[in-house]
């Protein structure tokens, strides 16, 4: 368990009280979050999380200034994992959102909270996905964002867990992948790597963002291109990416088994090259 959590700059124990039932977050889901891989003292992908940030608080109209910087934030969540004994290896979950009801300005809070995060070898095996059928993606600018309005994600998670999957797979508006309830999606057919557009609905993750321009300089070509769940079943590998894990790779997909021998390339130049 953390002992410290930070509520606009200020350093209180976890279990402290900091919303109202009247906060816009709470009410509506106002708001936007990161969640930061920490490693030995350092911010991994810091530049591209905080250009999200600052990207999706000016669509929600947040007031941007000093007190929602970059720098700012990023010696607060290094502040916060050395209070919490986490530099080592840590989560962190960034949270931005609206005051209360009533107060008409711009100007955000934040919260951000940080756990130990395990670095042990996950095992080879594949992950089980499945569809989730009961919700869709939106394709506009507000579907790019990690808006608190979660809920078809949140959704998804149970699914998956219901069903004995590992993660669920989220439909957009046209019946096409945007992305899993809590990474983005790639898949691999013969030997070129594919990945949903933003235009598809998925959100702009920050993995996605840097493998896009990392891969070419490794030799693969990737493609930016809708797929369609028959798509999917006919690829040689699928693979989730997202900040925290990585990468991971599909072994089963609605009875489809797939090949890792890309995507275990991709995972090893992440571990060497971020973790």
């Amino acid at each position: 368990m953390s002992s410290f959590i930070i509520f606009n700059g200020s350093i209180v124990p976890s279990g402290t009280p900091i919303i109202t039932a009247d906060n816009r977050g709470f009410r509506y889901g106002d708001g936007l979050f990161e969640t930061i891989r920490v490693k030995d003292g350092r911010i991994v992908l810091g530049k591209y999380h905080f250009d999200r940030l600052i990207s999706g608080a000016r669509l929600l109209q947040f007031e941007i200034s000093s007190f929602l910087s970059a720098e700012k934030l990023s010696a607060e969540i290094l502040e916060l994992c050395r209070r919490n004994g986490h530099e080592r290896s840590a989560r962190v979950r960034l949270n931005v959102f609206r005051a209360d009801m009533g107060q008409e300005s711009g100007a955000p809070q934040h919260v951000i909270q940080s756990w130990e995060l395990e670095t042990g070898e996950e095992a080879e095996k594949g992950v089980t996905l499945g569809i989730y059928p009961h919700g869709r993606k939106s394709c506009d600018q507000l579907s790019n964002i990690k808006s608190n309005n979660y809920l078809v994600y949140s959704m998804g998670a149970r699914y998956a867990g219901q069903h004995g999957w590992d993660d669920s797979l989220v439909l957009n508006s046209f019946g096409r992948v945007a992305d899993s309830s809590i990474a983005n999606l790639f898949l691999v057919k013969g030997g070129i790597v594919y990945t949903p557009p933003l235009s598809e609905g998925c959100v702009a993750g920050v993995m996605r963002r840097w493998l896009i321009q990392v891969l070419p300089e490794k030799g693969w070509e990737v493609r930016e291109q809708p797929a369609a769940p028959e798509d999917l079943l006919q690829a040689d590998e699928l693979f989730l990416s997202n900040a925290i894990r990585g990468s991971r790779w599909v072994g089963k997909l609605a009875g489809v088994t797939y090949g890792n021998k890309i995507a275990q390339a991709v995972k090893k130049i992440i571990d060497e090259d971020l973790c």
